[in-house]
């Protein structure tokens, strides 16, 4: 066994590189020294959000790109250096042992003269100014980006350097262990802050205790709460869309009966467990592809949920990843599955029932543009006004949250009511009728 702090982020930062996993799926790959376990995923969360940055620092001093297996091993030793302040000369130690150590002794002086050489205040004179140093410093890919400048103007700069809130932890029914957390946190000098959800907070540091396995809490971003806020009370809801299950946990406790699809069996297990782990006895269930009419829900609950696979801009701060896996494909990518999935789940909505769609995005064409589309398409269908605590911006269908103000979550959630009969169409009769009448 390699013992070096270099290695463990090293060995999970080479699999989203290389193999483009992602991060959370790659930390769960990976062995890591459990002593350390706080430090190596903070790093490697570190690097993938200072990505740009760190490619800027190694470019300026190298006069030709190293390879990959190299280009990390210098990002993690920078991002010890910098963000863990650790002393430049026991990096620069660890980062050349490890080097040697992975056969890759060729590039060992390298690696040295850089660590020795690096000067921050030397990059920081080297950065570009205006738009091109802003996408180095926060890592925010040019093509979404333009996006954000088109929708959000100069707050668009704002939205790209947006960090998260810290962690975020709902405690779970009977709430009897909640006085005694918010306690320790206070005594150990650990900052928090109230959502406005009930029993929901974002700490600055929460580390993960046999209480989480006991059910006593859950790490659940704001935005999964806020989502699972503006749904209504009823008795029977699906959760179309529903790993890794925070929200058929959530819905679980204001509604009688939860019905859960997912497609993939290995997700559909982690909603299992996730019930489990907190007793909700109410969930059921089901691996189905929901982009597929199944004709035995028609009509058959009071409300179903839409989150639908979508780009995931809204949540780079928790998930840095997707600035560098994601390209500007993505957009066409999960177009027609978040259209297939309305369409189809929409006849499972009850007359009266409501109809609620989410995105973690921050984009128009994923969120106001699809259920423009859809109301369109099914006049049986008219949108209904919702409202959050949470600070957020009214779009024509629905609400925009953003990261800058909303603890560094970015989503979208719009609510329609199944109304039957189009209202143009029974007013057109009843004009009709009246005439014949006069007749």
């Amino acid at each position: 066994m390699i013992t070096n702090p270099l290695y463990d982020p090293y060995c999970i930062l080479m699999k989203v590189y290389g193999e483009k996993a992602y991060l959370k799926q790659a930390i769960a790959d990976t062995y890591i020294e459990e002593l350390y376990r706080a430090r190596t995923v903070k790093a490697a969360y570190g690097v993938l959000e200072n990505d740009e940055y760190f490619s800027f620092c190694i470019a300026h001093y190298a006069a030709k790109s190293p390879k990959q297996p190299v280009r990390v091993l210098l990002k993690v030793a920078l991002y010890f250096l910098l963000f863990l302040q650790k002393k430049r000369y026991a990096v620069t130690d660890f980062a050349v042992e490890l080097c040697k150590k992975l056969g890759k002794g060729g590039a060992a002086g390298f690696v040295n003269a850089f660590l020795r050489r690096f000067s921050e205040e030397e990059i920081a004179a080297a950065m570009p100014g205006g738009r091109k140093g802003l996408l180095i410093q926060t890592g925010y890919p040019e093509f979404a980006y333009k996006k954000l400048e088109k929708e959000y103007g100069k707050r668009a700069a704002k939205i790209a350097a947006a960090k998260t809130g810290g962690v975020s932890v709902r405690f779970l029914p009977p709430y009897k262990t909640e006085g005694a957390y918010l306690d320790r946190a206070k005594e150990n000098g650990v900052r928090f802050t109230a959502t406005p959800f009930v029993h929901g907070y974002v700490f600055d540091t929460f580390a993960r205790n046999e209480g989480y396995d006991r059910g006593e809490y859950t790490f659940q971003s704001v935005g999964s709460q806020a989502i699972c806020d503006c749904i209504a009370p009823c008795k029977t809801l699906l959760d179309a869309c529903a790993a890794p299950g925070g929200k058929s946990v959530l819905l679980s406790e204001k509604c009688e009966k939860i019905t859960s699809f997912e497609l993939h069996a290995h997700r559909a297990a982690l909603i299992e467990a996730y019930a489990r782990r907190a007793r909700r006895e109410n969930i059921e269930i089901y691996e189905k592809d929901s982009r597929i009419y199944d004709p035995q829900y028609e009509k058959s609950f009071d409300a179903v949920l839409c989150d639908v696979p979508c780009s995931g801009f809204g949540t780079v701060c928790e998930n840095p990843d997707i600035k560098i896996l994601k390209t500007a494909e993505v957009f066409a990518s999960v177009a027609e599955d978040q259209r297939k999935i309305l369409a189809a789940c929409a006849n499972y909505v009850k007359e009266s029932g409501m109809l609620y769609y989410s995105t973690c995005s921050l984009f128009e064409c994923e969120n106001d543009g699809v259920v423009g589309e859809f109301l369109s398409s099914h006049p049986d269908f008219r949108a209904e006004k919702i409202d959050s605590a949470l600070p957020h911006e009214k779009k024509k269908f629905g609400l925009q949250f953003l990261p800058d103000t909303a603890f560094g979550a970015g989503f979208y959630v719009s609510a329609m009511r199944r109304v039957g009969e189009n209202v143009n169409e029974k007013n057109d009769k009843l004009r009709t009728k009246t005439g014949d009448e006069r007749k």
